[in-house]
């Protein structure tokens, strides 16, 4: 959307924004002497100055943070200015301002800890440890930290084999090597031998280089069981049974739990037998979820809640393990225990509280809206200063400062304010911060909000000619790209329906469009065109069923198919067993949509059990090889 009407300055701000982009000071510089001192975005222009200036002294950021406090803009230059300070070890001044900040990253969080450490204060040791346990890159602030806790005791061996294992189960094998070296030179798994692990796991399990008899050589033998198993369960199996006499009994069910976490992400039978060996003492929680999926496969509703009981707290306290764990208890004869967990999901407005409601008896309706926010509200929520200045940087076209200005803003509105921020936004045809503004409120909602429906003369002409569900085009479609017509993915999917280039390319073909360019898919009528029309497709080549079709459309026809079991199957499982955490949710929420969207449209009731359905078994191996594979390229780890 362009703005109506522009304000003095707002020209100028573009100039300053785009030099600031540059990093030319002296363009920054000229374009601020024509901004007046009072326009919205005044701020903004300051803090771009106090950025780029590498003249900048803490007193001029003190001075900003005091006329700013409060705002998005005081939250990051404090966040720089912590770095700052942390780096130069001026740790009084660091941690007289480390209170005021918001939400501090893990560098700040090793920051503060080093600085109370300095100065004697060791009352954090526990939540400084407990930065430790990851599998991912810490910053390098964090590096003098841990070497503290280290030296100190709080780290020890057995931990730092553990973060060695999480970066390698992480994929981050650099991170290991980094890892590794706070052991004992003696102790250090080999780095050249881990390198050959990755590249060839298969050689290096033939090439009895490996002296198992050392610790280092045993945990190198797991890293390679896992690599191993990403691949092929049963050259996993074999590996392990050679190498299993010289494990001790907890290595071994470890290595018991990977190979059965693999197998289970390809939904191989074998994994439940492979869980077992591995018992629940040596599986972490993300292994204890598949552990769940594999046995909601095969319809075993007593694994099933032997592996969610044996959750973490955190994890088992999640809605989809709470829903699971409430099935299972049904399907072992505890009604009431089942009806307790259902009653308590119900109040909530997801993809499981639908679900759960449904157990409970009653048809899923939407329900209505609780309230409408009127002119004064809507305009006295434009007026506060962090909502004007979004809407005056969305009017100047820095959408991604826009909405980091928003959503700051409305982080501690009621629900009233909320709303109204929605509908402001709604007035604004900026339709994302109006959805994900409606989806914060707690208590009171609007239901037309949450789902918005613009496009809507488009969206039921091509659902019309493809013959498919509107309800369900307008869920995929507020899931692909929030009704934003720019929207373009890291992998180039482009438009309302995240259309990829070669797909565009595929169904131009097939409707015959010649001259077709690839900047016709920012075209909202053209986009949804091609939409509707791959989800025809991908819905009549796989069953008609609506859950395959979206799992299709993104992850690709051919996932799709090989996620399918050779028996009918509940959709609901089909579902939660898919091996791609952005595939599995994307279809819960994809699905969950259309339930609203349907009622918004008057259509006939209908629950989200018959929505989904059951999913037929499979039959050919494969997908057509002449139809282009949907936006997942490559297979991501889970969750």
């Amino acid at each position: 959307m362009t703005a109506a009407w522009a304000a003095p300055g707002d020209a100028a701000v573009k100039q300053a924004q785009q030099a600031y982009a540059a990093r030319k000071l002296a363009d920054l510089e000229r374009a601020a002497r024509k901004i007046p001192s009072n326009h919205v975005l005044a701020p903004y222009v300051e803090y771009w100055r106090l950025t780029l200036d590498s003249r900048t002294e803490d007193a001029r950021i003190a001075d900003f943070l005091a006329r700013y406090p409060g705002s998005r803009l005081a939250e990051v230059l404090r966040t720089d200015w912590l770095k700052s300070l942390g780096a130069r070890e001026a740790w009084p001044a660091f941690l007289a301002e480390y209170p005021r900040l918001v939400k501090p990253d893990a560098a700040l969080q090793c920051y503060a800890y080093r600085g109370e450490w300095a100065q004697g204060n060791r009352s954090h040791e526990r939540e400084a440890v407990s930065l430790w346990f990851t599998g991912r890159d810490m910053p390098s602030a964090c590096s003098p930290l841990f070497t503290q806790l280290i030296e100190a005791g709080l780290i020890g061996e057995e931990d730092i084999w553990r973060r060695f294992r999480l970066a390698l189960e992480a994929g981050n094998l650099n991170v290991a090597k980094v890892v590794a070296n706070a052991l004992a030179e003696a102790q250090r798994p080999s780095g050249s031998l881990l390198d050959q692990a990755t590249r060839d796991p298969a050689r290096l399990l033939n090439a009895g280089t490996l002296d198992l008899a050392r610790r280092s050589d045993r945990e190198i033998a797991l890293y390679v069981l896992d690599q191993l198993a990403r691949r092929d369960s049963a050259q996993a199996e074999q590996a392990l049974r050679k190498w299993a006499p010289q494990f001790n009994p907890m290595e071994l069910r470890t290595a018991w739990a990977r190979l059965a976490t693999w197998a289970a992400r390809r939904h191989e039978l074998l994994a439940l037998d492979w869980f077992q060996q591995a018992g629940s003492v040596a599986v972490n929680d993300a292994q204890r979820e598949w552990w769940a999926r594999a046995a909601l496969r095969v319809g075993d509703w007593k694994v099933v809640q032997q592996a969610i009981d044996s959750m973490g707290e955190a994890v088992r306290a999640q809605p989809v393990w709470r829903y699971w764990r409430a099935r299972a208890l049904q399907a072992n004869g505890q009604h009431v225990a089942a009806n307790a967990i259902f009653l308590a999901l119900a109040h909530d407005h997801d993809y499981y509280s639908q679900l759960a409601q449904e157990e409970l008896g009653p048809v899923m309706q939407a329900p209505a809206a609780h309230i409408k926010t009127g002119g004064n509200d809507v305009g006295e929520i434009a007026r506060q200063p962090g909502i004007a200045r979004a809407v005056a940087l969305y009017e100047l076209g820095l959408r991604a400062d826009a909405t980091q200005e928003w959503n700051w803003a409305v982080r501690g509105f009621s629900d009233t304010q909320l709303l109204a921020a929605a509908e402001l936004a709604r007035r604004m045809e900026w339709y994302d911060s109006a959805i994900n503004t409606a989806e914060r409120t707690r208590e009171l909602h609007d239901f037309e909000l949450r789902f918005l429906a613009p496009y809507r003369e488009q969206a039921h002409q091509a659902a019309r000619e493809n013959d498919i569900d509107e309800a369900w085009v307008y869920g995929l479609m507020r899931q692909e790209s929030r009704f934003v017509n720019v929207a373009r993915s890291s992998v180039g999917a482009a438009g309302l329906m995240q259309i990829m280039p070669a797909t565009a390319r595929w169904i131009a073909k097939r409707l015959g469009i010649r001259r077709f360019q690839v900047d016709e898919m920012r075209d909202p009528a053209r986009n949804i065109q091609f939409g509707a029309y791959y989800l025809k497709h991908v819905l009549s080549t796989l069953d008609g069923s609506p859950v395959l079709a979206t799992a299709a459309y993104n992850a690709g026809p051919g996932r799709a198919q090989r996620w399918r079991s050779t028996q009918p199957m509940e959709a609901a499982i089909y579902i939660e067993s898919i091996p791609f955490a952005e595939t599995r949710d994307y279809v819960k929420k994809v699905m969950s949509n259309a339930m609203y969207y349907a009622v918004r449209f008057g259509q006939p009731s209908v629950l989200l059990k018959e929505r989904l359905g059951l999913v037929p078994p499979r039959e050919m191996p494969a997908a057509p090889a002449a139809e282009p594979d949907a936006s997942l390229e490559v297979e991501r780890p889970d969750d």
